[in-house]
């Protein structure tokens, strides 16, 4: 089921211009003057299922496949934007950022996702986070399903679906143009990778609790999730793990946020 959440720090999606986003001097005078605009969340129902993949394809890393259950959660409709994120920090550290204000932030660090963070939670007094690896790959996958791309198991179709090599030009897209999986989430496959909350562990798959796993208790890296465009459709498959130093930037590199039921 679907649950618009009302967040009076964000643009609308659909009134934002194909305008570059360049930094805001004043981002405490841009919230004050955005008070008609959201952020769509979609509320997610928890369920178990069946995570990662055994494949001819698939990394050593994303075996075994294991049971996980989770919790209800909220997790952003669409990936956090170049304008999103200028509304909370001030300025663009977008490598592509004449694509627009609705393209999704990118060249940021898991580190700047957490500042990111901070100073939403302080503005709104909630919890927002980003999703552990758990909860994003079960809405990635429509709820759970046996899906090899988000919203799709059809590789004739994932165009319809994601910006990856085939399509994408090597650059990122505004969020919310392609068609959403099962739960109405977009982008989850293609346009940029996304950092969830885990500490990365290659076998932590053998040794994941069912319930509500969060990763490893610590690490040396974070993990990123979901294909970019510059993937081909192999490297873009729902269940692919990425990790890298928390303090890395890159143009690939976004996110989504999520947030507990309260």
């Amino acid at each position: 089921m679907r649950v618009a959440i009302l967040i009076l720090i964000f643009p609308l999606l659909s009134a934002i211009p194909n305008e570059p986003a360049f930094a805001d001097p004043f981002p405490d005078e841009t919230v004050a003057v955005a008070l008609n605009r959201n952020l769509e969340m979609v509320s997610v129902k928890g369920g178990c299922y069946k995570m990662g993949s055994d494949g001819a394809q698939s990394a050593q890393d994303e075996k075994p496949v294991h049971e996980v259950c989770v919790k209800d959660f909220f997790i952003g409709t669409y990936l956090v934007t170049q304008g999103q994120w200028i509304s909370v920090m001030g300025k663009n550290p977008s490598a592509h950022m004449n694509c627009g204000e609705a393209c999704p932030v990118e060249n940021i660090s898991w580190n700047d996702t957490q500042e990111f963070l901070r100073r939403l939670n302080e503005r709104t007094k909630k919890l927002y986070r980003l999703p552990t690896e758990a909860e994003w790959e079960y809405a990635a996958r429509s709820g759970g399903k046996d899906e090899k791309w988000s919203g799709t198991s059809n590789e004739k179709e994932l165009g319809d679906y994601a910006w990856y090599l085939n399509n994408a030009k090597y650059v990122s897209h505004p969020v919310g143009k392609k068609k959403p999986n099962g739960l109405g989430l977009y982008d989850m496959t293609g346009n940029v990778w996304e950092w969830v909350s885990d500490w990365y562990a290659d076998d932590y798959y053998a040794k994941s609790p069912k319930d509500d796993p969060q990763g490893p208790a610590n690490g040396r890296t974070r993990v990123l999730r979901g294909g970019y465009w510059g993937d081909t459709g192999v490297f873009a498959r729902v269940t692919r793990r990425i990790s890298l130093t928390p303090d890395v930037r890159a143009p690939g590199y976004g996110f989504r946020v999520a947030l507990s039921p309260t």
